[in-house]
């Protein structure tokens, strides 16, 4: 028995009295995942991005974890229901417009103390300030730099459209606006290099493809190694006390630790290893969460039709943001219908030992964004269920 087929029986034994659809996680793989997050890490805290896991328990869970300290979270409202539920350091990592939440983290020392909002422009201080109505507390800041890669005099961009800061002068500018602003306190600096650690090197059937994106990843990593000391520097002569720099994700975990302008590693894909993982030199992760689907239908030799199944990752569309048929080995979609939103057939001659009723396990593409689908989780230790767990959506809080 290989070690997939041998899983897939611990899955179907563990969940044996129990409907698909449904959703669970092997705690084993999950802990496992950590530790390897850990070690890579070289002894800098990993910070766990929320949107990546989108459960409470298991935020707990891998909190307790020795190596790991704090959360990146996606939202205001989801940092403060965090922080009310007695998360003590959450570092918000997008930009935010909500008036509401920011008027009641300007009101409440705890949430206060416990929130870092993200900041890159003098614009959004403007909108938190006018949001704040009479609420005095202070606000911790921290200030997000652009990591892409631009070449030939900036006419080539490679990386993400998020801050417009790019520049140690740019950076410091924002920091002085910050620091010039009564009620508010520069705390951290954040840099998430997508292109690096969100980008598989390593893909099946294109090695001219994969060579190009480790070239393109090593140049990546030796510019921003440059350019975010100098930033630090930069935003250290405004804010001598910064508490934090931030940088990383699950796929350059172990280079950007090895910067020493970096304090803290942000990383929450690993812990789950979705599909978009599965193709990168630096490191091999074990498929922590999966779903499954049951057999509806047998529509001939070497298919079955699974009921639902169409749950696609966010991104630019294309295959590799469809889940994927995990287990039994060997299945695939029919080109003609692909992964349906009430119906998805599959073809392979495993198809023809499955039954009515059978689970069929799938991986999704992204990590957390299966938690939008299933309002639990189902926590797998050896082949039984030690605990159903709520996930975001299970509480009643889907925060976009």
């Amino acid at each position: 028995m290989t070690p997939r087929a041998a899983d897939r029986a611990r899955y179907d034994r563990a969940t044996a009295h129990l409907d698909a659809p449904l959703a669970v996680v092997d705690l084993e793989a999950f802990d496992a995942n950590a530790d390897d997050l850990v070690r890579r890490a070289g002894g800098k805290p990993v910070r766990v991005a929320s949107k990546s896991v989108r459960c409470r328990a298991l935020l707990e869970r891998v909190l307790a974890r020795d190596g790991f300290a704090g959360i990146m979270s996606f939202t205001l409202d989801e940092s403060l229901w965090l922080a009310r539920a007695g998360f003590e350091d959450v570092l918000l990592a997008y930009p935010s417009v909500d008036r509401a939440g920011f008027s009641e983290l300007a009101r409440d020392p705890k949430l206060a103390r416990a929130v870092t909002v993200m900041v890159d422009d003098p614009a959004q201080l403007e909108l938190i300030d006018r949001a704040r109505e009479g609420g005095a507390e202070e606000i911790r800041v921290c200030l997000e730099l652009d990591t892409s890669l631009r070449l030939l005099g900036g006419r080539v961009r490679i990386g993400a459209r998020r801050s417009p800061l790019h520049t140690p002068a740019e950076v410091a500018e924002v920091a002085r606006s910050v620091a010039r602003r009564p009620g508010f306190r520069l705390v951290g600096l954040m840099a998430y290099e997508g292109h690096v650690a969100g980008v598989g090197d390593a893909v099946a059937g294109r090695p001219a493809r994969s060579r190009a994106v480790r070239l393109m990843q090593a140049a990546a990593r030796r510019e921003l190694a440059v350019r975010r000391a100098a930033v630090v520097d930069a935003v250290r002569a405004v804010a001598p006390e910064l508490e934090f720099v931030n940088g990383g994700g699950t796929g350059s975990v172990q280079h950007t630790a090895a910067e020493d302008a970096v304090t803290e590693i942000a990383a929450g894909s690993g812990l789950y290893v979705p599909r978009l993982f599965d193709h990168y030199t630096s490191f091999t992760g074990r498929p922590a969460a999966l779903f499954a689907q049951p057999v509806v239908r047998r529509p001939g030799v070497g298919a079955v039709t699974v009921l639902g199944g169409g749950y696609p990752a966010s991104g630019a569309p294309g295959r590799d943001r469809l889940p994927v048929p995990y287990l039994p080995e060997g299945l695939r979609y029919d080109p003609q219908e692909g992964a349906g939103e009430v119906q998805t057939p599959l073809l392979g001659a495993p198809a023809d030992d499955l039954l009515i009723g059978d689970k069929v396990w799938f991986r999704h593409a992204k990590a957390g964004e299966l938690c939008e689908r299933f309002d639990a989780l189902h926590l797998i230790e050896g082949d039984r269920i030690t605990a159903t767990v709520p996930t975001y959506r299970g509480e009643g809080r889907t925060f976009l």
